[in-house]
C-alpha cells in the first residue's frame, strides 16, 4: 500500500447562494452525511440493503468519502426492497428528517430522477433544475437522492423503446407541471410502467436504475452486470462503513471512463478530472440555518 489510500485534498470550495453569501462545499456534505447516517441507521435496523451510487461511489475510491466538489449524494435500494423501505422510513424515520417520494404524495414528480428524496429539516436547498419544480409542501430540506435498482433488459433495442415509452409521457409532465396542473395520469404511468419493465427484466443480467430516469444519453445509459452490483460490500466513507458495488472500479470504470480513478505519481495520488470541472453543479441556492432562502 502506498503511503496513504485516498488523494490528499487541501483545496476548498465553495456555493454562492443568490444573495452572494458564500458557503462552503464541505459544509453542506456535513448536513447531507446527517442524512444518509439516519438512512443508514434505518436500512440496518430494517434488514434492508442500500448502495452509494455514481459520483458518492467514485467518491469511495478516490476520496475515502466525498469527492471535495461534490454538492449531492445519491444511493439505491433493489426493487424487490423498495415497498419495505418506503414502510420503514414511514415508521422509523427521526425528527430531524422528513422524506418525499410518489406512494406519499402524488404531487412528486416521477421523472426527476430519483423516487425519493429524503430531507433535512431546518434546511433549505434549491437545485439546478430547469423542467421541474418540487411540488410537495414539505419543505425543500437539504437531501440524499434515492433510486431503485433492477432488472434491465439484455436487449439494447428493447431498453431504448422501454425508455422512449418514459421521455414520451416526459413531455406531457413537464408541459402541465409547469402550468401548474398536476398531471397525475401519466406520472402513475411512469411509475407504474418502469416498475413492470423491472419485473418484465427480473432476470436478467443487467441491472441499472430504472427506465424513468430519461436524462442519460442515447445508448449511454448506466447499465451493469447484475454480478458487478450485487452482493454490495461495505467500504470506508467518511470514517463510516456504508455499502456499494460488488465490483466498485469495474462499475465506475464503465460509468465514468477509463481514467475517472485516482492516478499515482510516483509521490501521492493525483485527481484526474481536468480543474475547470471540479465545481459543484447541482445547487442554486442554500441555507443551511432555515427552511426558506435568506434574503
Amino acid at each position: 500500500m502506498k503511503k496513504t489510500e485516498y488523494i490528499q485534498n487541501t483545496e476548498e470550495y465553495f456555493i454562492e447562494t443568490k444573495n452572494k453569501e458564500k458557503i462552503s462545499v464541505r459544509a453542506l456534505q456535513l448536513e447531507v452525511l446527517s442524512v444518509m447516517d439516519e438512512i443508514d441507521r434505518i436500512c440496518r435496523k430494517n434488514h434492508i440493503q442500500y448502495f452509494l451510487i455514481a459520483g458518492s461511489s467514485l467518491g469511495i475510491v478516490n476520496y475515502g468519502g466525498f469527492i471535495p466538489w461534490d454538492d449531492d449524494m445519491d444511493i439505491a435500494v433493489d426493487i424487490q426492497d423498495w415497498p419495505r423501505f418506503v414502510e420503514a422510513m414511514k415508521k422509523d424515520i427521526g425528527e430531524n428528517f422528513y422524506f418525499d417520494c410518489y406512494e406519499i404524495d402524488k404531487r412528486y414528480n416521477t421523472v426527476s430522477g430519483p423516487w425519493m428524496k429524503v430531507r433535512k429539516k431546518g434546511t433549505y436547498i434549491e437545485e439546478v433544475n430547469f423542467l421541474l419544480k418540487n411540488r410537495c409542501k414539505r419543505g425543500d430540506g437539504i437531501f440524499v437522492d434515492v433510486i431503485p435498482y433492477g432488472g434491465i433488459a439484455e436487449n439494447k433495442f428493447i431498453d431504448e423503446v422501454e425508455r422512449t415509452v418514459v421521455k414520451l409521457n416526459m413531455l406531457w409532465i413537464v408541459f402541465l407541471d409547469n402550468l401548474h396542473i398536476n398531471p397525475i395520469p401519466f406520472k402513475s404511468s411512469v411509475y407504474w410502467f418502469s416498475k413492470k419493465c423491472m419485473k418484465w427484466h427480473r432476470n436478467s443480467k443487467l441491472v441499472s436504475q430504472p427506465v424513468s430516469v430519461p436524462w442519460e444519453k442515447f445508448l449511454k445509459e448506466p447499465v451493469f452486470l447484475k454480478e458487478d452490483v450485487y452482493p454490495v460490500k461495505e467500504y470506508h466513507f467518511e470514517n463510516r462503513k456504508f455499502y456499494s458495488y460488488n465490483n466498485i472500479e469495474k462499475v465506475l470504470k464503465e460509468w465514468y471512463g477509463p481514467n475517472c480513478l485516482k492516478k499515482w505519481n510516483g509521490k501521492k495520488w493525483e485527481e484526474t478530472l481536468p480543474v475547470s470541472k471540479r465545481k459543484p453543479k447541482h445547487t442554486k441556492d442554500i441555507n443551511l440555518e432555515g427552511d426558506y432562502p435568506k434574503k
